[in-house]
Parts: C-alpha cells; structure tokens; sequence
C-alpha cells in the first residue's frame, strides 16, 4: 500500500480500469474492494460521522461517552468516525484534551476506522504535524484538515505536504469557504496521499461531479450537511459523508444497500433517517435515547458557537418522550447499533 513512504490510494486501479469493470463491481457487491483502504486494511469510504465532544455537566471532557460513542459505531456496523472537526467543538480543545480524546477513541478495537482532526488554531504548521504524528502513533487510519483560510494555493499545498511528511497516512481534506475545485485538484495532484475530498464550499451538488471527473476517479468525494443530501449525493457518485453520530448505523445502511445495487431499500432507508431528523432537537437528544452518552452530558462547541452547544430552547420533556417512542416504534427496523 505504501511506495517511498506515500500511500497508494486507487489512482492507479482506477485510471487503469475501464468504467463497465467498475459498473460491474458495484452490481455486483464487489464496489468495495475499489475503495481506498488504510494501512490498517479498513474501508476509506462509507458513512464517517464527525464524533461529538461529550463533556460532564461542569464541561470536562469524558474520555469514557468518548469511547462508548466508538465501541457504538462498531456496534452498528458503521464505516468510521472522523474526530475532532467543527461539530466536534474543534478549536475549543487544548492539547491535553486533544490527546485524551484521541487515545480514547483509538483504544476502542474494532471495524470503524479512526480519522483524526490534525488542524490547529491559526493552521499553525507545527503544532497541526505534531497532532498528525500523534494519530500515527495511535495507529491511526488516517488524518483530516480544514483547508487554511485565507492562503494561497501555494501555501494550501505546503501545508498539507508538511502534514502528510509528519502522518505518512491518508489524508481527507475538509474544504470550506471559498475552497474551489482548482484548488483541490491542484492540491491533490501535489499530494499523492490525500484520498478523500469533504465538500462543503459551495454546493456539493454542483462540486462533487467536477471532482470526481477532474481527478479521473483517484478521489473519493464526501459530504457534510448532517448527510441530509446524500441519496442524491450517491446518485452522483458520491461514496461518503460525514454526518452526525446518532443515526449513522441507518445512514450506513442506506449506503450498503446502495453499493449493493438495492437502490429501493437505500431510498426507502434514507427516507427514514430524513423522517427522524425532521423531529425537533433530534439529533441533539438521540444518543442520550439510545444510551451512549448520559442526560445530562453537554457537548463542546467552537468558542464562535458559544459553549456549551445548546438550542435556542430547551429540550422539553414531550420531546424526549417523542423522540424516544420514534426510536422504538418507526425507527427500530433499521437501527443496527
């Protein structure tokens, strides 16, 4: 998998695969062994749900609610977690509480792959590869970043290089802001290791298939959004997205059976995550509903959002109960987890 230190990613199988071969594969179940894996042999695309920061009533963090929310993935069959990113609380965490939540979440064995956050405040170059050796160190799958705000294409690349020279592992970059496709592909072609493209400059819609057709098929393209778009995200070639926690086991489901060629049931599936997440506060209560974190646990929030993250309005208990009761009645069929 690995050449001169560089991670091999499915450039080279895919440029030299004709598309029927690739149709073929996906009809017949066999998509995944066209996907990028990482040194650890595990899928590189699917459902990546960006991990949340539970914390203690007086916001410590919990290194424990970190680890059950993995062994949780695991449970539900789900491809991996990307952690810490902005719904993550991100820019909030010191060093410290950095490493214990990384150290928490690679303790957990299992079949979801580990991708860790690398970026730093201010992008600082030194401190973001520190982070990244870390994440090797933990036997990591791989690393994310944000794009750097603000540089020039020059500077987006050496910072990813410096990155990528400290990890030695695939790279999936977060594209944010004014982030174009020029920009990614130039960036991608500078960085052999990077595998993965996380969509959310612009519309992905709209960005995703220039992409997937700039590359010649080398990158995987993600979305974010909570995955709310990701059955027509798939319709166009999507193969991942990094959602939030609660309801992941279903998203990956949707997925599997997509991949299989089951398009009926991914819809239908998809249609029941969509029902669920229309009910209010939702995804802020639905792990606290299926016992991964604790009532009262808060989760840590980008000092931007305000800390702790937190709607408007309260919860109310009639929530809770409705939230509760969609659980076990209309969603239990697809809960995996």
């Amino acid at each position: 998998m690995f050449k001169n230190g560089v991670f091999e990613n499915r450039r080279n199988f895919l440029l030299g695969a004709c598309a029927a071969a690739g149709v073929m594969a996906v009809a017949t179940g066999g998509a995944e062994a066209a996907f990028p894996k990482s040194p650890n042999g595990k899928t590189l695309a699917g459902v990546f749900p960006i991990g949340w920061t539970p914390c203690t009533p007086d916001n410590k963090l919990d290194t424990a609610a970190m680890a059950k929310q993995m062994e949780f993935l695991n449970k539900g069959r789900v491809a991996g977690m990307a952690w810490p990113q902005n719904a993550s609380g991100w820019e909030s965490l010191t060093v410290d509480e950095w490493t214990a939540g990384a150290e928490a979440l690679a303790s957990v064995k299992g079949r979801a792959a580990l991708v860790l956050g690398v970026q730093t405040k201010g992008y600082n170059v030194a401190n973001s590869q520190a982070y990244a050796r870390v994440a090797k160190r933990l036997n990591a799958d791989g690393i994310i970043s944000i794009v750097p705000p603000n540089v020039s294409d020059a500077e987006v690349i050496s910072y990813f290089k410096a990155l990528d020279a400290a990890a030695g592992l695939p790279i999936m970059v977060q594209a944010v802001g004014d982030t174009t496709v020029d920009t990614l592909i130039a960036l991608s072609k500078a960085v052999p290791s990077i595998v993965a493209i996380k969509d959310e400059a612009g519309d992905p819609l709209e960005n995703g298939p220039q992409i997937l057709r700039r590359s010649g098929g080398s990158l995987e393209v993600f979305s974010g959004s909570g995955g709310m778009h990701f059955f027509p995200e798939m319709e166009l070639g999507f193969t991942g997205t990094c959602p939030y926690v609660g309801l992941a086991d279903v998203l990956q489901a949707s997925f599997d059976h997509y991949q299989a060629g089951r398009k009926d049931q991914a819809f239908q599936v998809f249609g029941a995550f969509l029902a669920f997440n229309s009910l209010p506060h939702a995804n802020d209560y639905v792990l606290k509903a299926r016992g991964v974190f604790a009532e009262d646990a808060i989760m840590r929030a980008n000092p931007a959002s305000g800390a702790p993250r937190r709607r408007a309005s309260p919860i109310t208990d009639a929530q809770k109960a409705e939230i509760r009761k969609a659980l076990a009645s209309y969603l239990k069929p697809y809960l995996i987890a």
